[in-house]
C-alpha cells in the first residue's frame, strides 16, 4: 500500500528543490557546516539517514567520502541510484537502522526523518538510532522545519489560520498539531531540546538553515547574482543568532555524541 509520504514524492520534485534560489541557501548553509565537521579527512565515513535523492550523499561521495544512504521512497530511491555515484543506498526507515552495527559513522545526517514524524515517541526513536550507528566523538546533523514558518504562510499567509485553530491543527499557543495527512511536523526549539535530553546528545550549536529564504522566494528570484550572492553572505553571518532561529523555516541542530 503507497502511503501518504510516497504519493507526496511521487509527484514531488525533491532532486530540484535545493537547486532553487531558497534551496541553494539551504543547501549552501548545511554544506559550510557539514564540511566544518568533517575537516580534510577524506576517510570519514559518512550515514545520510532519508537522504532522499542524494543531494547531500552524491556531492559528499563525489568528494571522496565514504557515503552510505537511507532513504523510505522508493522513488527517491531509484532516482539516487541513476547518479552513478559510490553511495551505498538502501531502502530503509530512520526508526530501524538495525542493518548498520553501533558506532559505525564519524558523522550521521538526518535531514528528512524529523520532517515525517509526528509522535515524540518516533522522533526519540530514529534520533536514538542516530546516535546508536554514530561513533563516540562522533557528530549528527539532524534538520527541522520549525513551526512559526508553518503559522505565518500557511496560517496567516495563506489565510487558513481560523481554520486551523477551528479543526484542532493549532493550540491555543499556536503550536502546529500534525498527523501524517498533513505530511509535515513542525517544531519549536524547546521542542527540540526536549528530545535531545531525553537521548542524551550534547549540542554544539543550532543553526539557521535557511533564514529568511524561504518566506521570500519570488524575491530571491528577481536578484541579480551579485545580490543574490549578498543575500547567502547575509544569511552565513546571521545564521547562528539565536534571535533569529526560531523564525527559520529550517534549523540544523549539531550534535556531538558523547
Amino acid at each position: 500500500m503507497t502511503t501518504e509520504l510516497e504519493k507526496h514524492y511521487n509527484k514531488f520534485c525533491e532532486d530540484k528543490r535545493l537547486t532553487r534560489r531558497h534551496g541553494q541557501v539551504e543547501y549552501i548553509t548545511s554544506m559550510k557546516y557539514i564540511h566544518e565537521y568533517l575537516g580534510d579527512d577524506r576517510t570519514k565515513k559518512i550515514l545520510d539517514v532519508g537522504a532522499g535523492t542524494g543531494r547531500y550523499s552524491v556531492a559528499l561521495a563525489q568528494e571522496g567520502y565514504d557515503v552510505t544512504a537511507v532513504e523510505l521512497v522508493k522513488y527517491n530511491l531509484g532516482i539516487l541510484k541513476t547518479k552513478k555515484s559510490t553511495v551505498k543506498a538502501y531502502q530503509g526507515n530512520a526508526l530501524d537502522l538495525s542493518r548498520f552495527a553501533d558506532n559505525s559513522f564519524d558523522l550521521t545526517l538526518v535531514f528528512g526523518p524529523m520532517y515525517h514524524l509526528y509522535t515524540k515517541e518516533d522522533k526519540q526513536t530514529a534520533l536514538q538510532e542516530a546516535k546508536r550507528v554514530t561513533k563516540t566523538g562522533g557528530i549528527i546533523l539532524v534538520a527541522y522545519i520549525m513551526n512559526e514558518y508553518s503559522v505565518i504562510t500557511h496560517g496567516f499567509k495563506g489565510n487558513n489560520i481560523k481554520e486551523c485553530l477551528k479543526n484542532g491543527k493549532l493550540s491555543e499557543t499556536f503550536h502546529s498539531i500534525s498527523t501524517e495527512e498533513d505530511l509535515y511536523d513542525y517544531v519549536r526549539i524547546e521542542d527540540i531540546d526536549e528530545l535531545n535530553e531525553q537521548v542524551g546528545l550534547e549540542r554544539i550549536k543550532l543553526i539557521a538553515a535557511d533564514g529568511a529564504a524561504n518566506y521570500m522566494r519570488p524575491v530571491l528570484n528577481a536578484m541579480d547574482e551579485e545580490t543574490f550572492s549578498l543575500f547567502v553572505q547575509y544569511h552565513l553571518s546571521t545564521c547562528e543568532r539565536k534571535d533569529l532561529l526560531g523564525a527559520s523555516a529550517h534549523t540544523v541542530d549539531i550534535l556531538r555524541k558523547g
